[in-house]
């Protein structure tokens, strides 16, 4: 197909969600949420923690994949899962989920990646190697992630790849290298050719390996996400979501952030005075992201 062939856009009216008790929440044009599969909230009975919908929690988002990341207009201009998903186009990564899932057509996984509820974690780079396409989301099975990685005392590459073995061969759905000593470069490279299942990182543990945290910068940012992308890391932890106003009411938590890689972003924010950078490089890592189909 040509990029001046005429394709027909994916029309989300022509694929209702199986509601499940829950009413969609969002209009015929914007598609559907998570929360058309969703659970009513049952007190007192064996469903009364079902998520999302238990109660006292906010009302499922009435914005979805379609809101924020157009359909090319043209076959030719299709990179990612999803552009290619709402053009109509069934990949032969999504047949390969179709073949795993059992219960799921390779058009009703295209239509789910169309509509923002299911993705495939499947970097290109990766899938030159070993990687086996597999899905996550409501309509699939449920996943299992494994963490994994070395520590500045502690294992190196080959046990970290024998982790991954080990890890996959008991069920594993996907891995993180949640590496933070050693060669982390080399260990990471060694696990995405090795792992059959999608790999995923957190790139500020690279980032601040070699440097103190107040050096870190918009450059060694984009540098370091480019570079595992290239490596074929097919998802990444990115901590955009905290931003410097938060700041004031996190101080006030009784157990401080949980997160490692929060707390780095919240003390480089605090030391600079600037807002948190993954929230204000995000159409850049975007176009990273894209790029490289993470």
């Amino acid at each position: 197909m040509s990029a001046r062939t005429p394709v027909q856009i994916f029309d989300p009216r022509r694929f209702p969600s199986p509601l499940h008790g829950a009413p969609n929440p969002s209009t015929d044009g914007q598609g559907t949420t998570p929360g058309s599969f969703a659970l009513r909230p049952e007190v007192g009975g064996p469903l009364a923690f079902a998520s999302p919908d238990t109660p006292g929690m906010p009302p499922p988002s009435d914005k979805t994949a379609w809101d924020f990341n157009p359909a090319p207009r043209a076959a030719g201009a299709a990179v990612t899962q999803l552009e290619r998903a709402r053009l109509g186009i069934v990949t032969p990564e999504m047949r390969r989920v179709a073949e795993r899932e059992g219960h799921l057509s390779p058009e009703q996984v295209r239509d789910e990646v169309a509509a923002g509820r299911m993705i495939v974690p499947a970097n290109r780079v990766h899938l030159s190697y070993r990687l086996d396409p597999m899905a996550i989301g409501r309509a699939s099975r449920t996943k299992v992630n494994a963490n994994l990685g070395a520590s500045p005392v502690s294992s190196g590459t080959e046990e970290e790849v024998e982790k991954l073995e080990w890890a996959v061969r008991w069920g594993a759905d996907t891995v993180m290298d949640l590496s933070t000593g050693g060669d982390l470069d080399a260990c990471r490279e060694a696990i995405v050719r090795a792992a059959t299942v999608p790999v995923g990182t957190v790139p500020i543990y690279s980032m601040i390996v070699g440097r103190r945290l107040e050096d870190l910068d918009e450059g060694v940012i984009l540098r370091t996400l480019e570079h595992q992308a290239r490596q074929g890391v097919d998802y990444f932890t990115l901590h955009a979501g905290v931003l410097r106003e938060h700041l004031p009411w996190i101080e006030k938590r009784l157990i401080g952030i949980v997160s490692r890689g929060g707390s780095l972003l919240a003390k480089w924010m605090l030391d600079s005075g600037r807002q948190n950078p993954l929230y204000t490089l995000w159409e850049d890592i975007c176009d990273i992201l894209r790029e490289h189909d993470v």
